[in-house]
């Protein structure tokens, strides 16, 4: 029995009224999608402090697909340090620092005694974080915000390529022998002006990761910069 043509009104009637309300209120609904986003790597060391090791772990199986998740490049929850170096974290993995392949590492996501690894890196807590928070700043300064530049937004994310990239590269070498792990090249570029711990590793305070931090941020910056405005005009044009 086919349906009435009144019936199909309705429904039709009901996808224009919701396109309608989504048009208008798009920003506040990406705001809400993103800060949900931002929370749930947050939740996975909160669920394994609980004893919730399934979704935990379903967490970190479903951010997987956007994250290295590489522990020595992550923070951890509820444990005496919030980063780790690679050979603590390698001991306390089996016992030894023999070195394990990228695919071992990141499968690691703590213990009771170091605390719990974040579903991402730090790199994408800047990142997606940084997409959330200059969502919130342009909600802010919507009227103001004029957006930027297609060539501004390259040149503000530039940075985290040629970081991502490099690091791509040097973990091929090993992810304690790559050009990355010590950065030689940093130390005898600025006389090693700086303390050892700032050129080699990547716990908290090195320059790999305060590398990853800025270099998110900014294409954050760039990305959501560019593309919220665009959005903006296109939508105000319906």
């Amino acid at each position: 029995m086919q349906s009435s043509p009144s019936r199909w009104d309705a429904i039709s009637l009901a996808i224009n009224r919701f396109a309608d309300w989504l048009i208008k209120r798009w920003l506040l609904v990406a705001i809400i999608l993103l800060a949900a986003w931002n929370m749930l790597p947050w939740l996975a060391p909160v669920f394994m402090r609980l004893g919730w090791e399934l979704p935990a772990r379903g967490i970190h199986t479903m951010y997987v697909a956007f994250c290295h998740q590489l522990p020595q490049r992550s923070w951890f929850l509820f444990g005496p340090e919030f980063t780790y170096r690679t050979d603590d974290i390698l001991l306390a993995m089996n016992g030894s620092t023999a070195a394990v392949t990228p695919l071992t590492m990141r499968a690691f996501i703590g213990n009771a005694d170091m605390g719990w690894k974040l579903a991402w890196s730090d790199r994408m807590i800047s990142f997606y974080g940084g997409w959330l928070l200059v969502a919130m700043a342009y909600a802010l300064l919507r009227r103001r915000w004029r957006g930027l530049t297609l060539l501004t937004a390259i040149f503000l994310m530039l940075p985290m390529l040629i970081d991502g990239g490099t690091h791509m590269l040097s973990d091929l070498g090993g992810l304690r022998a790559g050009f990355r792990e010590s950065n030689a090249w940093l130390a005898a570029l600025t006389n090693n002006a700086f303390a050892p711990e700032f050129y080699a590793g990547d716990q908290w305070g090195s320059f790999n990761s305060i590398a990853r931090m800025v270099t998110g941020i900014l294409a954050a910056i760039g990305l959501i910069g560019f593309v919220f405005p665009y959005i903006d005009r296109s939508m105000s044009k319906k």
